[in-house]
């Protein structure tokens, strides 16, 4: 089923811990409808400006297989509001800084990022009607709000 036009369910369902544990990890409607509100706010909007593909490595996940990997079954992944993603070919912190400026969003998480330009992964929520716009960096350990300062040479991000 696709969600968007570059997104699909199932990309959004797949998990390798709920295959090998042999956790069903389907949404229902709402979380479908929470997914699909999350493609055409974020996803799609990024994926038009940087036209390549997006990798989420994380989408939607089932109660029990937050429990699982040691996430709160409140999640907004349990929910299907969050997705944790990157641009391979991309800075993460450059396209976290384009959906800080350019997206309606809930939540924007720069994780595990080193300054090195493909370190961690970006995690991102929308919550439709209730986006608090809450930008953060994770760097394993603890959490500091807004995201690290870019070093621009050029109109280019450095890093």
């Amino acid at each position: 089923m696709q969600l968007s036009k570059n997104f699909s369910l199932e990309e959004m369902e797949r998990s390798q811990t709920a295959q090998r544990m042999g956790i069903k990890n389907k949404a229902g409607s709402g979380e479908i409808k929470n997914l699909t509100d999350l493609c055409y706010n974020v996803l799609e909007p990024c994926r038009a400006r940087f036209d390549k593909p997006i990798r989420i490595s994380s989408g939607y996940r089932s109660e029990e297989l937050c429990v699982a990997i040691g996430s709160k079954k409140t999640s907004q992944h349990a929910l299907g509001m969050a997705v944790d993603m990157e641009i391979p070919s991309e800075s993460n912190l450059k396209v976290a800084l384009w959906i800080q400026n350019n997206c309606d969003f809930d939540q924007l998480i720069l994780e595990y990022y080193t300054g090195e330009a493909n370190s961690g992964w970006i995690h991102v929520s929308f919550h439709e009607g209730n986006n608090r716009k809450q930008v953060l960096t994770f760097d394993g350990k603890s959490y500091t709000n807004g995201l690290p300062d870019a070093k621009w040479s050029g109109g280019k991000l450095q890093n």
